[in-house]
């Protein structure tokens, strides 16, 4: 018996339409939907324990797989079977989990998973982009406690004008790529990479998305009426007990707001509130707090986030002591690293990344082998977080999804100001030493002066910076340069990269609920001012590219050569290539062009000399002298009939110098007239019809002696 399904469709307005589709498949989940546009369809499942954890934390997990069947492709390697995610379903999983998490009862507390697949892929269709919406849609479907239906899109702009999830292809042509996160009412996420555009026309695209995003909620509104959506599930409320909660304010919010007011390091500060908490547990018995522990810690940490709020609201006063605008103490420091192709450190007040390059050729590239899209990276970036940066000490258990989101953050930041030029392949690693707010704009800092000081020439230094807001409906306050206790308790977190000339890229999380456009834009702004105070502590420290790569850095040298010559230059079974690169120390990398049918040969060595016989070599094989042209040759071996002789220019390039081509007398004996080693000129007649060779002349350049008399004229006399 086929199931009742239920749909909606939502008119992109272009000709294109999104369906949701509930009631075939996986009815086992607690919610689930099927999200087709075009030929792509995503299957998200939700699934919600009933038994409550017994974690501190609400234990979401969000997960979003690509299904190599989807493209029609099997995966790549030895094992046939999709395995840990790659970094881009790890990004996609972020952008949603971080509009999701927020949206739940904050005494919510049983396992919940969202399982996002994409079943078919189109090639005109980015599915990142419908994510959101699918997850959402079937949580809307389930009886999962959700403050409010949300959806994300993606949105790119063309020839000036704004388009709702382009596709691939649209994206090279668009200066923004950005997905939105959105309820009816409120932006919540935004993260993407602009061309170097405006405050005001971020805000005009993020306007632009959020309207297409209504759209998409009415429909899951709809489409959860029509299939009847469930009550909402019952589940223990946290205990409350005003009594308790009174008793720690009392106890702790004037000694907190002195505290936070006094300007102490991260390490004080934590001391001094440590020890008021331990102040506020003594108050009560042993009975009390045996009963009540958990509850008094959960009102100490909210008087805490009270009281340095209001201190920022009311006297404009942070944490650290500094003004609301006000940017740490930077300092920088490049080529700190005596081996390495380009090194910066880059410090900002307890934040500290060490970055570092390393240039190579395209064989380097980093290869993207996802079901939705393959290619190389030629510009890649990886960030490391490790313990002890925070003064820590967990086990490492491989790539945390957030390092891939903080690094490609990064990476999206500096990529378009790498020129199509430039001949390496660069790799990027930004090692977090210390972290107390915004390691991933210390790396993109830290990332530009490394590659500088690599002799990377970048058209454009870029500068990043971590951004707050703290309101309370009627006051607010922009915060420059926040601390991680900022990102804490501050209202929206929001990171905004750029040069001079405009923004590069960003990510915001917004926590309160309808915030003005016009906050938005005078943020950005602020963000602009601290953005452009940094970059010249950068550009103070190094203010151009060096000219040159490190004397102990590989130098690159690319040329172009037909694709006829390419096995010339390679040899019978690489022999000659291998050789060449054995006897200059150099590393060659060949590579065809199918646009122009031509070979791109990469030469990358420390040596100047290995270098330029490579290039000698590979003038000797795409050799081909010029029918009429005179060339200076040198005698190689002389034969019966005639002289091997090689082109000067072009060593290794021979040619037979027929006897008959020597002198304009007849010559019985080739040695005569040369010798092994001579150096001569002669002219290229082009391939001879008759032989099918090619023809070479010395006598063409010697002076054509003058007819005697006949011998019988001689006789007669």
């Amino acid at each position: 018996m086929i199931p009742k399904t239920f749909s909606e469709v939502i008119d992109l307005g272009d000709g294109r339409e999104i369906k949701l589709e509930t009631g075939k498949l996986a009815k086992q989940a607690h919610g689930s939907v099927v999200v087709q546009m075009g030929n792509a369809m995503l299957l998200c499942t939700v699934v919600s324990s009933y038994k409550e954890s017994t974690m501190d934390f609400f234990p979401l997990t969000v997960d979003y797989r690509e299904k190599f069947a989807a493209a029609g492709r099997y995966p790549g390697g030895f094992f046939k079977r999709e395995a840990r995610p790659s970094d881009g379903e790890v990004l996609t999983m972020r952008i949603v989990d971080r509009v999701l998490r927020p949206l739940f009862p904050s005494d919510y507390k049983t396992e919940t998973q969202v399982m996002i697949q994409l079943m078919s892929h189109d090639d005109e269709v980015m599915p990142d982009a419908l994510a959101g919406l699918a997850a959402s849609t079937a949580i809307q479907l389930s009886d999962i406690p959700f403050e409010t239906a949300i959806s994300e899109a993606r949105v790119g702009r063309v020839n000036g004008e704004f388009v709702i999830n382009p596709s691939r292809s649209q994206l090279k042509d668009s200066d923004i790529d950005m997905i939105i996160g959105a309820s009816s009412d409120s932006v919540m996420m935004v993260e993407g990479e602009m061309n170097e555009i405006s405050e005001e026309e971020m805000a005009e695209a993020i306007k632009f998305a959020h309207e297409h995003i209504k759209k998409q909620i009415e429909a899951q509104i709809k489409l959860a009426e029509a299939f009847g959506k469930k009550p909402v599930r019952e589940y223990p409320s946290a205990e409350q007990n005003e009594e308790i909660e009174n008793k720690v304010r009392e106890a702790a919010y004037d000694k907190i707001y002195e505290i936070a007011k006094g300007g102490h390091s991260k390490r004080e500060r934590g001391e001094a509130f440590s020890a008021v908490k331990d102040e506020v547990m003594a108050l009560f018995s042993e009975e009390e707090l045996e009963e009540n522990e958990k509850l008094i810690k959960t009102y100490f940490n909210k008087v805490e986030k009270d009281a340095v709020r209001e201190l920022t609201l009311s006297e404009g006063i942070r944490l650290d002591g500094r003004k609301t605008d006000e940017i740490r103490p930077i300092w920088c420091e490049v080529d700190y690293l005596p081996s390495v192709h380009g090194s910066a450190i880059f410090t900002r007040g307890e934040t500290q990344a060490l970055a570092t390059v390393t240039l190579g050729t395209s064989r380097e590239a980093n290869t993207i082998d996802m079901p939705t899209h393959q290619g190389e990276e030629t510009f890649y970036l990886h960030y490391n977080f490790p313990p002890f940066c925070t003064g820590e000490a967990y086990p490492i258990r491989g790539t945390s999804r957030r390092e891939i989101g903080h690094g490609n953050l990064a990476q999206r930041a500096l990529k378009g100001m790498i020129p199509e030029s430039n001949p390496y392949t660069v790799r990027v690693v930004s090692e977090v030493l210390e972290s107390n707010g915004s390691s991933s704009m210390a790396t993109v800092c830290a990332g530009t002066m490394a590659m500088m000081d690599a002799g990377v020439k970048m058209t454009k230094p870029v500068s990043g910076i971590a951004m707050g807001l703290i309101t309370d409906g009627e006051r607010h306050a922009v915060l420059s340069d926040i601390l991680g206790d900022e990102d804490h308790l501050g209202d929206m977190d929001f990171k905004v990269t750029g040069t001079a000339d405009g923004i590069t890229a960003c990510q915001m999380d917004i926590k309160v609920k309808g915030l003005p456009y016009e906050i938005l834009v005078k943020a950005l702004k602020q963000a602009r001012d601290g953005r452009l105070h940094i970059l010249n502590k950068l550009t103070e420290t190094i203010p151009a590219p060096n000219e040159t790569v490190k004397a102990h850095a590989p130098k690159i040298i690319t040329r172009r050569i037909p694709n006829d010559f390419i096995g010339a230059l390679i040899g019978p079974g690489g022999k000659v290539i291998q050789e060449l690169q054995k006897s200059t120390g150099t590393e060659i990398v060949i590579n065809e062009d199918p646009d122009t049918e031509e070979g791109i040969v990469e030469i990358l060595g420390t040596d100047q000399d290995g270098i330029d016989k490579v290039l000698a070599k590979i003038d000797s094989v795409t050799f081909k002298p010029e029918k009429g042209s005179v060339y200076e040759v040198t005698v190689v071996k002389v034969l019966d009939f005639g002289a091997v002789v090689e082109y000067n220019e072009a060593p290794g390039n021979e040619v037979l110098l027929h006897i008959s081509e020597l002198a304009w007398e007849r010559t019985e004996n080739v040695a005569d007239v040369v010798k092994l080693g001579d150096v001569l000129d002669v002219k290229y007649f082009g391939v001879d019809p008759r032989t099918k060779k090619p023809k070479v002349s010395r006598k063409a350049l010697l002076p054509k002696p003058e007819k005697g008399p006949r011998k019988d004229d001689e006789n007669k006399s």
